[in-house]
């Protein structure tokens, strides 16, 4: 019984051994090397273009205020508050 129990270890352990290095030497090869630098630049793309959109977001946000901040303090309405909130849009 004991004998059997170690056998279905080895075994086991062999399986996954033999998963972990096919699947190592597929990223060494240069299909699997131009597929993770793929991903990683598309992964660079969204983030790029996530922060590029909180950026424009922050601007017109800013932009927003600074109009109110104007028209409260010189009474002149700059008319920039409905542009800033199109562009926020």
């Amino acid at each position: 019984m004991s004998r059997l129990f170690w056998l279905g270890v080895g075994a086991t352990v062999g399986v996954l051994v033999t998963r972990r290095v096919n699947r190592a030497a597929k990223h060494l090869t240069p299909g699997g090397v131009a597929e993770d630098v793929t991903d990683a630049l598309h992964e660079l793309a969204a983030a790029v273009g996530t922060f590029g959109a909180d950026v424009r977001a922050g601007m017109a946000q800013r932009e927003r205020e600074l109009h109110e901040m104007v028209d409260e303090r010189t009474g002149i309405p700059t008319g920039g508050s409905a542009r800033a909130s199109r562009a926020a849009d």
